[in-house]
């Protein structure tokens, strides 16, 4: 095994420790549980990811990116906004019945308390999400809809209001919050919210 090898390896097993004890912990979560977890010390936690924070964050990036890697498969190219609503729709309501769906919640829920406890954490966090969630606003720059296009401005509005929306749904369909929330439900529900708001762009007027 190469040096680099060893690295990426060690980085993916802290990563995945990290992803148990955080989960569970939130910020008590402790650094030498994560490296024992992960076979490591915790030397080898500030050598890769600089900090706890850094750690976390880290974390969050990784938990995300493959999610955002599938929505731009699910999305297809040619479809218009609304069409790709209601396939973003769809996918995001079978997410909420993966196998590892309730440990997603309880980590959401937790890296939630953990920023209200850290406010430094905390904007890492929104930073790294906001950057992760550039990929949505990609995937639906473009798009026609009602005789225009999809400008940057106004996909970013409606990303910010479909997240919204789905985190309070998939946060309701595990609990039980959400009955009848089925796929259907999300796409329709989506379809409605993307219909009836203005997607305001300040320096080009609505759509």
């Amino acid at each position: 095994m190469t040096r680099a090898e060893a690295k990426e390896r060690n980085r993916r097993a802290l990563l995945d420790a990290a992803f148990q004890v955080v989960s569970r912990d939130g910020y008590r979560a402790r650094l030498d549980e994560i490296a024992e977890r992960a076979d490591l010390t915790t030397g080898a936690i500030y050598s890769l990811f600089g900090s706890k924070d850094g750690l976390v964050v880290a974390l969050v990036a990784d938990y995300l990116r493959p999610y955002y890697e599938e929505i731009e498969q699910a999305v297809p190219a040619g479809l218009d906004l609304l069409e790709a609503v209601d396939a973003f729709a769809r996918y995001y309501r079978r997410s909420c019945d993966a196998p590892d769906a309730l440990s997603g919640l309880s980590l959401q829920i937790t890296l939630l308390d953990m920023a209200l406890h850290d406010p430094e954490l905390g904007a890492q966090l929104a930073a790294s999400i906001r950057s992760q969630e550039k990929h949505l606003v990609a995937l639906f720059t473009g798009r026609s809809h009602e005789g225009g296009v999809v400008t940057s401005q106004q996909a970013q509005r409606l990303t910010t209001a479909l997240r919204a929306l789905f985190v309070g749904l998939s946060q309701g369909v595990p609990l039980g919050l959400a009955p009848g929330a089925d796929e259907q439900y999300f796409a329709d529900t989506a379809r409605a919210l993307a219909s009836g708001m203005s997607l305001i762009d300040h320096d080009a007027g609505a759509l």
